[in-house]
């Protein structure tokens, strides 16, 4: 009798016409509404943290000894803090907030508050901050990152101008955490400023990636800074080796940390003529042999002849069982874009120009030219997206 319920139960269930579309209605909603509620909570929790650092820094400034009485007052308020609200509020941690509050001072606040409240900001008194003006809510809006995002700002991002770059790619491109760092471990913003074509490398950083799958491009910089080597004037490609091999540990540094030096000037011989190639690498993401071919000059078709024939060897006979191909970066002093893509596509091997430069950048003088690059791939995106939309 109670199977036969039961059995009845689970037709009726199952008869109930459009019951699966209303389920996976409700599901979405529901994700939904718990990935907002995240947001906001971590806005608000954003806000709060900033708000800390301002009130930090405000009774901060009553102190007559300057590091002891900082120390002092932070290690005071962890105690206290810790006690009441549990993990969270170390010394370190307060630290952070503090300086949150100056990386983003009102000022800053106040400009961004004006644009998004208008008159009601206006109609303020300029001595107040926002944090008397507005309250949390109000003051989540204008830290629309995560709290770790901040975090990474404030701890890896040496300047204003570097921060305020990493901050609006972020928004613009959707990083995660771990990709923010991905980005700023690999200079993305001084390679930027020194690159010919702003605007090519914007758009490929907002191009979306699957999961965290490595790619050669993603790997290999461009251009690189080989300011360490202090190589000036007139130098030759023996010279410029020699240096890389003298400041071996800068240059694996500068390389990435998942390049593993493997040797130089390896001999390989190809019918009766023998080659030698500058550089071997291998990359623990990748799971390849990288082969480094060093040009003083301009980067020409015929470099990348070369690199095609170095590769074809190496997977033949240096790459070992469960690796993946070979790749080929050519380091040269100077890349014409279009001779670079006609030269490197559609070759079966992955070969690569990038270009080297003895000299970081002047950023305050490029930074004007990178913000134009971003104004005008923004405008390119609305041309295209309202082109779509037709």
């Amino acid at each position: 009798m109670k199977k036969s319920s039961a059995k009845k139960s689970k037709t009726t269930h199952g008869s109930l016409k459009g019951y699966d579309s209303v389920l996976s209605g409700l599901v979405d909603l529901l994700e939904d509404a718990r990935k907002t509620s995240t947001r906001t909570i971590n806005a608000i929790m954003t806000a709060t943290y900033w708000e800390i650092g301002r009130r930090i820094v405000e009774y901060d400034q009553g102190g007559d000894v300057r590091a002891e009485y900082k120390a002092g007052l932070l290690g005071r308020l962890s105690k206290d803090l810790t006690s009441r609200f549990g993990r969270g509020f170390s010394v370190d941690n307060l630290e952070t907030m503090r300086l949150f509050y100056n990386a983003y001072p009102p000022e800053r606040i106040s400009e961004t508050l004006s644009r998004k409240f208008g008159a009601l900001v206006s109609s303020t008194s300029k001595s107040e901050t926002p944090s008397r003006t507005f309250n949390l809510s109000d003051l989540s809006g204008m830290f629309p990152l995560s709290w770790s995002h901040y975090v990474l700002l404030l701890r890896r991002s040496h300047s204003a101008e570097a921060r305020a770059f990493y901050e609006t790619e972020a928004l613009r491109c959707g990083w995660s955490v771990r990709q923010l760092d991905r980005q700023i471990s690999s200079l993305f913003y001084e390679r930027i400023l020194l690159s010919k074509n702003k605007t090519a490398m914007l758009r490929k950083s907002g191009q979306s990636k699957s999961g965290d799958k490595v790619t050669p491009e993603e790997e290999i910089k461009d251009p690189f800074i080989l300011e360490f080597l202090n190589l000036k004037d007139e130098y030759s490609e023996n010279d410029l080796e020699e240096a890389l091999i003298q400041q071996l540990e800068k240059f694996l540094l500068e390389l990435g940390g998942d390049f593993a030096f493997i040797g130089r000037q390896r001999r390989l011989r190809i019918g009766n003529d023998w080659y030698r190639v500058d550089l071997l690498f291998f990359h623990r993401l990748l799971r390849c042999l990288v082969v480094i071919d060093l040009k003083v000059g301009k980067f020409t078709h015929a470099d990348a002849g070369q690199m095609h024939l170095y590769l074809n060897y190496a997977r033949d006979h240096w790459t070992n069982k469960g690796e993946n191909p070979p790749v080929g970066p050519i380091l040269c002093a100077e890349k014409n874009a279009a001779v670079a893509r006609y030269a490197l596509e559609g070759l079966p091997n992955k070969v690569m120009a990038a270009e080297y430069r003895m000299q970081l950048p002047e950023e305050k003088m490029l930074a004007a030219e990178l913000k134009r690059s971003r104004k005008l791939l923004e405008s390119r995106i609305l041309v295209s997206e309202k082109k779509g939309s037709r």
